[in-house]
C-alpha cells in the first residue's frame, strides 16, 4: 500500500511540475512548425512570470496578474518576431538576447518596483480549485481536488494547438511554410503573417507558463525562476517530435525526473546530486535526440527566411 501511495503521489507531483514544460514545449512546437527556430523561451516565460506577480500586485486581482503575463508574453513574441523576420537577424541570436533581455530586465524592474534584489513581495495566488464528482474518481480523483486550474487551462491548449495544427486549413498552411516556406509563398500563402501570429501565440503561452510558476505554483517572483525549464521545454517538443502530443509525453520525462529528485530530497543522497537529475535527463535526452538526427522530423524550412 505504501508503495502505491509513493507512485501516487510521485504522479501527482509530476503533473505539476509537467505544467510549464508542456506550455514551453507547446512554443517551440508552434513557432518551429512555422519555420522559426524558438530558443527564447526562457525569457519570454521569465516576462510571463514577473509581469504575472506585477499584474496582482497592482490590481489585487491572480486572473488579471494572468492576463497580464498573457498580454507582456504576447508583445515580447512579437518583438522577437520583428527581429527575427523583418530585421532577419539570426534566430538562435535572437533567442539568446530574448533570455538575456529576460533575465537582466526583469531583475531591474524588481528592484525599482518592489525596491529588492532576489524576490519580490508575495502576493495573492491564482486559487486552486475542486471539480465536484470527478474528485471522488478513485486513484485519479484527487488531480480534480484543490488543484490548479492552470492544469485544465494546459489541457485545453494542448488539444486545441493540436487540433488547429492537424485538423484546420490554418494549422496545414502552418505546417507547410515550415517544410518548404518558398513553395508556399509561390502558392499566394502569406509567410510571414503566418510566422508572425505563430511568435505572438508562442509568445502568450510563454507568458502564461511563467504566470504559472509565480502566481500559482508560488506567490512572488524570484530572480531567474524559470530555472531552464524553457530549455526543458524546447528539449521536450524536440523529442516529442514537434508534435503538441508528443511533447507532452517527452515533458513528462522530465517532470518525472524532477518529482524523483523532490521526492529523494529526505534521503541520504548528496543535494547537489539530486538536484542534477532534471538536467542531466535533458542531456540525456539531447543525446538519444542527436544520435537519431537523421530520421528526425524538424521542419525542413526551420530558420529559413523569405522576402
Amino acid at each position: 500500500m505504501e508503495n502505491i501511495d509513493f507512485i501516487l503521489e510521485l504522479l501527482y507531483l509530476s503533473v505539476n511540475i509537467a505544467i510549464p514544460l508542456i506550455l514551453g514545449a507547446l512554443c517551440g512546437t508552434i513557432a518551429e512548425r512555422s519555420g522559426v527556430i524558438l530558443l527564447g523561451v526562457e525569457g519570454l516565460m521569465l516576462f510571463g512570470a514577473f509581469f504575472g506577480v506585477l499584474g496582482v500586485h497592482i490590481t489585487g486581482i491572480p486572473w488579471l496578474g494572468v492576463l497580464l503575463a498573457l498580454v507582456v508574453g504576447a508583445i515580447a513574441g512579437l518583438i522577437y518576431a520583428i527581429f527575427a523576420l523583418k530585421f532577419r537577424a539570426q534566430q538562435s541570436v535572437v533567442g539568446v538576447g530574448i533570455n538575456l533581455l529576460g533575465s537582466g530586465l526583469t531583475a531591474v524592474l524588481l528592484k525599482i518596483v518592489w525596491n529588492k534584489e532576489g524576490m519580490s513581495s508575495t502576493v495573492k495566488p491564482v486559487p486552486n480549485i475542486t471539480i465536484p464528482l470527478l474528485n471522488k474518481i478513485p486513484i485519479i480523483g484527487r488531480l480534480f481536488d484543490n488543484q490548479s486550474p492552470f492544469i485544465y487551462i494546459t489541457i485545453i491548449i494542448v488539444l486545441l494547438t493540436w487540433f488547429v495544427m492537424y485538423k484546420t486549413k490554418y494549422g496545414l498552411r502552418v505546417r507547410a511554410i515550415g517544410e518548404n516556406p518558398y513553395a508556399a509563398q509561390t502558392s499566394g500563402i502569406s509567410v510571414n503573417k503566418y510566422r508572425y501570429v505563430a511568435l505572438i501565440i508562442s509568445g502568450a503561452i510563454a507568458g502564461l507558463a511563467g504566470a504559472y510558476l509565480s502566481i500559482s505554483q508560488n506567490n512572488l517572483f524570484v530572480t531567474d525562476m524559470v530555472a531552464g525549464r524553457g530549455f526543458m521545454g524546447l528539449a521536450a517538443n524536440i523529442f516529442g517530435g514537434w508534435n503538441p502530443l508528443g511533447s507532452v509525453a517527452a515533458s513528462f520525462i522530465f517532470s518525472i525526473a524532477q518529482a524523483v529528485r523532490f521526492k529523494f530530497i529526505d534521503y541520504q543522497i548528496p543535494t547537489h546530486l539530486i538536484s542534477m537529475l532534471p538536467y542531466v535527463t535533458t542531456l540525456i535526452v539531447l543525446t538519444i535526440v542527436g544520435i537519431k538526427s537523421k530520421s528526425s522530423s524538424a521542419p525542413a524550412g526551420l530558420g529559413k527566411l523569405v522576402d
